[in-house]
């Protein structure tokens, strides 16, 4: 059973339950359950989240850099329209202006971790790791596994030095999600 965070707001009657639904989701022990559950949370993230100068549902660009911990090939699953490119990049390219709108951070070196994460702030560029349980190394949104659940945190700060705005209520249960 997989409760993807794009159930946030899409109950009309009860948004506050949809909400602490989408802050945890129990993952299918399927053999691909993991991946299904975080391409899923990658999909809620970016479908609440909204970059400067854009029509929302414009088409983005992930790019994965380092080694994804959750799953082999993050992928975005949108609800609706619009739609996400991946390319799997080095942290050089990234900076040297790959043109990505999300960064996908998996495991890497931490001198190549704080160069990004400084290089972002105050551009429109969302960033989501899976390698910072207490998300405090920089990234905005932070995924963790326990077990057969998948959850986010986020970290305010990260966010607020950004461009990208996020809807406040996906905020407000990544802090209740876990660490900040």
């Amino acid at each position: 059973m997989l409760i993807p965070l794009l159930l946030i707001g899409s109950s009309m009657t009860a948004p506050q339950l949809a909400m602490q639904a989408a802050a945890q989701t129990v993952v299918d022990d399927s053999p691909g359950g993991m991946a299904l559950a975080v391409n899923r949370m990658l999909g809620g993230i970016v479908t609440y989240a909204t970059w400067p100068n854009e029509a929302p549902g414009a088409p983005r660009t992930m790019c994965v850099i380092g080694t994804p911990r959750l799953t082999e090939r993050p992928a975005p699953d949108l609800p609706g329209r619009g739609s996400v490119s991946v390319r799997r990049i080095s942290a050089a390219a990234a900076i040297g202006g790959a043109g990505c709108h999300m960064l996908y951070l998996g495991q890497m070196p931490v001198a190549d971790r704080q160069r990004l994460i400084g290089w972002v702030h105050g551009k429109a560029i969302l960033t989501v790791t899976d390698d910072d349980s207490n998300c405090n190394l920089g990234a905005m949104f932070c995924l963790n596994a326990q077990g057969q659940r998948l959850s986010f945190s986020v970290n305010l700060d990260s966010i607020g030095r950004g461009s990208v705005r996020v809807d406040p209520r996906v905020l407000k249960i990544g802090s209740e999600g876990g660490p900040r």
